[in-house]
């Protein structure tokens, strides 16, 4: 059994007091007894507007956001999964929207860019999205060796799209994070049922760690932060939009014995094509 942390924020447009509120979020975890922190979706900068992003990217190794999770992992001891933050791409233009996973002496060991993109018109409201605009798609899917069991990587979007899920199942994924920015619209929707089906069409568990309340680009995030085990129950959650950590044990051998009481990843069939 492990204690896993999914930190809930509510970022704005400065880095710095952006960094500074993870930062007491982390040690906050810490105290719980947390060994792996999950960081929310942009956590680092929810900017004014979408271009935001762009100033602050950094090449892959090097630079100030990835320092901060590099010293906050190796500080703390614990396992360390930085959300998102912008890296740079080959286009000026456009960035990737980058999950990176430290291991407890500050090491990067996993690297995940954004599948889905968000490019949507939030039905039953004036709001529009478009990711594409300043992220590349990531194309790479991502499952990696942790001490605490293989655990896959996506990020928000992903969420909707089960064949992504699978495919970390079937690279032996026993835990999923996902760090999220789900609007306040589609989250009172679909967050908790999408994340709840997700654990369990997969008998996995779920680690999603959201963005909550308002922001200075004048969207609303859904919050409750929440972690979901392989049966779908709700194993602890932030059911508010207000800044704070989810602490819950992470018991491999359950999701090891629900998988073969309930063999249901063994029955999966196809017809032939």
């Amino acid at each position: 059994m492990s204690k896993f942390a999914a930190i809930q924020m509510g970022s704005g447009s400065q880095v710095s007091a952006n960094l500074l509120a993870a930062e007491k979020l982390i040690a906050e975890a810490v105290r719980d007894g947390a060994e792996f922190v999950v960081l929310p979706e942009n956590f680092a900068l929810m900017g004014k507007t979408e271009q935001d992003k762009l100033e602050i990217r950094e090449k892959e190794g090097a630079g100030r956001l990835q320092t901060f999770l590099s010293e906050q992992a190796r500080k703390h001891g614990v396992w360390l999964h930085g959300g998102t933050i912008p890296l740079a791409s080959d286009d000026p233009g456009k960035v990737y929207a980058t999950s990176l996973l430290f291991d407890a002496n500050g090491r990067q060991v996993a690297r995940y860019d954004k599948i889905h993109l968000f490019d949507v018109h939030v039905v039953g409201s004036d709001e529009r999205y478009t990711e594409s605009e300043t992220i590349i798609r990531g194309d790479q899917v991502v499952v990696a060796d942790t001490p605490f069991g293989r655990v896959g990587m996506a990020v928000c979007y992903d969420l909707r799209f089960p064949e992504l899920f699978r495919q970390m199942l079937d690279q032996g994924a026993e835990i999923i994070l996902l760090p999220a920015a789900f609007t306040d619209i589609t989250g009172r929707a679909h967050w908790e049922i999408l994340l709840r089906a997700r654990a369990i069409e997969n008998l996995c568990y779920i680690v999603a760690a959201a963005q909550g309340g308002y922001h200075v680009n004048g969207r609303a995030t859904y919050g409750h932060t929440m972690i979901v085990d392989p049966w779908g129950g709700i194993v602890a959650a932030r059911n508010s939009t207000s800044c704070g950590v989810v602490v819950g044990d992470i018991k491999t051998e359950y999701l090891q014995t629900t998988r073969k009481q309930f063999p249901a990843l063994e029955h999966r069939r196809l017809p032939a094509s």
